[in-house]
């Protein structure tokens, strides 16, 4: 299987910035079970049409496209109320629950130890709110990260480049230095947008979808990659069909 290892003689310092749902975890049942709470309320929502388009955008540009909530402080109670119903309804009716995706483990296992300190190493940047991605990530197992950005955090979402910026910012690096993991088109827009060389998995859109955006590398999911800390970044190894 050929692969690709990540060395830039120009890039002293190379860190991952991953996206959260369908990157590092899967968070599908539960986000069914929200849209499917939320027809009850509004009506005239197609959940098969918001779960084809809506994932990877802020739960509050959603709610004003979908159902059409204009006011700033309902968007916020809504979108919370959201998000909690993700975690609640993620493991009713038989549900598996939210759970890390593949590859994931081994590499938070390699990342976990350089999460933290003046300089961390890496950084999740999510359209999620803060509340709802420290929840799924504990349910995941996975360790949430000091250089963390949430919805809350920035004024413009993604496919605008303002969450990975920040969390470049986070980490004290070029965001030019750093790979940002996407699985929805409008996050690699943002991590393009941002300067950085961007990663696609086909975790929640089809290769098509993914590669209009133009990432610089799609693979199947993160069992396709493996992480090394090195004495100054991450060594990515990618590898490809």
């Amino acid at each position: 299987m050929p692969s690709t290892t990540l060395h830039f003689d120009a890039m002293p310092v190379l860190l991952p910035l991953f996206d959260m749902d369908g990157t590092l975890v899967d968070s599908t049942d539960g986000v069914v079970g929200a849209w499917e709470l939320f027809k009850e309320k509004y009506p005239l929502l197609d959940v098969t049409q918001v779960l084809s388009s809506s994932h990877g955008v802020r739960t509050v540009e959603n709610l004003r496209r979908f159902c059409g909530v204009e006011d700033p402080e309902e968007q916020e109670r809504e979108a919370k109320r959201f998000e909690e119903a993700i975690v609640t309804n993620s493991t009713r009716n038989g549900r598996r629950g939210i759970l890390a995706l593949p590859g994931v483990p081994e590499i938070m296992a390699e990342l976990a130890p350089v999460s933290k300190g003046p300089k961390p190493r890496w950084a999740i940047c999510t359209s999620a709110t803060n509340t709802y991605a420290t929840a799924a990530l504990q349910k995941a197992g996975i360790p949430k990260p000091e250089a963390f950005v949430a919805s809350e955090d920035v004024q413009k979402g993604k496919p605008e480049p303002d969450p990975y910026l920040l969390g470049a910012k986070k980490c004290g690096v070029d965001p030019k230095n750093c790979l940002v993991v996407e699985d929805a088109p409008a996050g690699v827009k943002s991590g393009r947008a941002a300067g950085s060389k961007t990663l696609a998995l086909l975790t929640s859109h089809t290769r098509e979808q993914l590669e209009g955006a133009q990432p610089d590398f799609v693979v199947k999911d993160l069992s396709s990659v493996t992480m090394k800390t090195t004495d100054n970044g991450v060594e990515v190894t990618i590898n490809t069909d």
